[in-house]
């Protein structure tokens, strides 16, 4: 019997009742392994109104009772850990050690949210005027929703729920509907730590869960993270609902090699960004622009590493790679492949053909390195989201630098050097949101924010860190002024010596 992923609604498991579902396929085999329930726009509406209901209580809860719930649910995820990383390798097909630094990664932000008390502190100015006092607080919303991709089905959830509800609101996910099994073992860890019923609830579905999340009168905000175009629709949907948005989205992440870097060091960065998790980062580097002379050396060396890659089943220890999502992303992502050369590009390597003997009905793609790229052919212009590196040549910074400013995309970039110089102008020049230097995939550790510029973000807060306290809560200034006693009506004496 088909394993059914149903609803998490008001601290339980709900089963779907639309009569509509969509199947989740084990990307190594290509077999469709369980059925995830997808949400009407009533059982939206359920849970939405289960989130609205516990806000009523959660969001005048204390901070310690909020903190203390955080703390065992960290104790509860770190125990987990293993589960959880076997749930995403199940369903997304990622090896198990990058499942594992996954859920260590959201990790981090539940650590945030458990100090979450030093963010919310206020501020005092005493005295503005006579017997005047002026304070600033930060509140909750309310109801706040996330809605998020694939490629990431544990962290991405945790880079929002835990810094919204440590600030008192209320959370309803719709997490991806080809990955849905990580989210509800999380709700389940979340219910046994101890948080009340309705502060975290999961539905899944299609564009009619979203629809109706984006429209929906009692959601405040929604925090979202997948592709350019429907971060563009989420923005635009959400903001003339008059919600709070941030919508992260697509990328194409240049990394910079001049003349000068360590190229054993670069082509393993490259290598690392470009092909772990199967490319299927918005982090990934998936264009390196190489300045001056270098190019050829660098480019074989990158191929060398990359022929030496293992891709496998995830749940094989000794892979290092595996399959893409699904059958249809893995077609997408080898046509840029194949039309490569007919735009001007050299084939280096070509993974279209690539099969697993005993998997061959998985969605399996090898390693593509296509060199010489211009910068108007498809491979360049599109986030791939696959094990696909271009290289492009420059004979100066400066072309590079103008290559990687014209880019419609702004999530991150990298820079490989020896001089400090170059890097350090290539950090206030770049028009990119997150920059490395001599690092490839510069995600930033959980107290400082998360988001790219241009297209790659739509909306003002960056996710996670401080701009995701401030994303999930809303100032409130109160000017005070208190009688002093010893100025009581005459007849009434309170015991204060009259001094001034």
């Amino acid at each position: 019997m088909t394993k059914i992923v149903n609803h998490w609604i008001g601290g339980k498991t709900v089963e779907g009742a639309s009569g509509t579902h969509g199947p989740v396929t084990d990307p190594a085999t290509g077999a469709v392994t369980t059925k995830v329930a997808f949400a009407s726009v009533d059982e939206v509406d359920a849970a939405v109104a289960a989130a609205k209901e516990a806000f009523t209580t959660w969001g005048q809860s204390s901070l310690a009772q909020r903190t203390s719930i955080l703390f065992k649910f960290r104790a509860l995820l770190d125990a987990n850990r293993d589960a959880i990383a076997e749930l995403i390798t199940a369903e997304h097909g990622k090896v198990h050690s990058d499942a594992l630094g996954e859920v260590a990664r959201g990790l981090e932000i539940v650590d945030l949210a458990c100090g979450i008390s030093v963010q919310l502190k206020g501020e005092l100015s005493t005295q503005v005027a006579s017997r005047v006092d002026v304070s600033s607080i930060r509140q909750p919303l309310g109801v706040v929703a996330g809605i998020t991709p694939f490629n990431f089905p544990a962290m991405v959830p945790m880079w929002m729920f835990p810094i919204a509800i440590a600030c008192g609101n209320t959370f309803v996910l719709k997490p991806s509907e080809k990955d849905p099994s990580a989210s509800v073992k999380i709700a389940e860890l979340l219910a046994e730590a101890g948080l009340p019923d309705g502060v975290f609830n999961v539905v899944h579905g299609d564009k009619v869960a979203v629809d109706r999340l984006l429209e929906h009168p009692d959601v405040k905000a929604v925090s979202f993270v997948g592709s350019t175009p429907i971060a563009r629709y989420i923005h635009t949907t959400a903001s003339a609902n008059g919600k709070r948005v941030q919508a992260l989205g697509g990328a194409k992440n240049h990394m910079l090699v001049l003349p000068d870097a360590d190229l054993d060091a670069a082509a393993d960065a490259a290598v690392s960004a470009a092909y772990g998790s199967a490319g299927e980062r918005c982090m990934a580097i998936s264009a390196v622009v190489a300045v001056g002379s270098i190019g050829d050396e660098l480019v074989e060396k990158i191929r060398e590493r990359a022929e030496k890659i293992k891709i496998g089943p995830g749940n094989d220890p000794t892979s290092e790679m595996g399959p893409l999502i699904t059958k249809v992303h893995r077609d997408k992502v080898a046509s840029y492949v194949e039309g490569a050369a007919a735009e001007g590009a050299e084939v280096v390597l070509d993974g279209t053909g690539y099969t697993v003997d005993g998997f061959e009905d998985g969605h399996w793609i090898g390693i593509s390195l296509l060199d010489k790229v211009p910068t108007s052919a498809k491979a360049y212009r599109d986030e791939i989201f696959g094990p696909v590196l271009c290289v492009l040549r420059t004979e100066t910074y400066e072309e590079a630098l103008d290559i990687v400013n014209a880019s419609p995309f702004g999530n991150g970039t990298a820079i490989f050097t020896r001089d400090g110089g170059a890097a350090r102008r290539f950090q206030l020049e770049v028009e990119a949101g997150m920059v490395g230097v001599n690092v490839p995939i510069p995600v930033p550790v959980g107290y400082h924010s998360f988001g790219g510029w241009k297209d790659s973000l739509f909306g003002d807060h960056h996710i996670y860190g401080n701009d995701g306290t401030h994303f999930y809560t809303r100032g409130k200034v109160v000017t005070t002024r208190w009688p002093d006693p010893a100025d009581a009506p005459s007849g009434v004496d309170l015991g204060f010596p009259r001094n001034h």
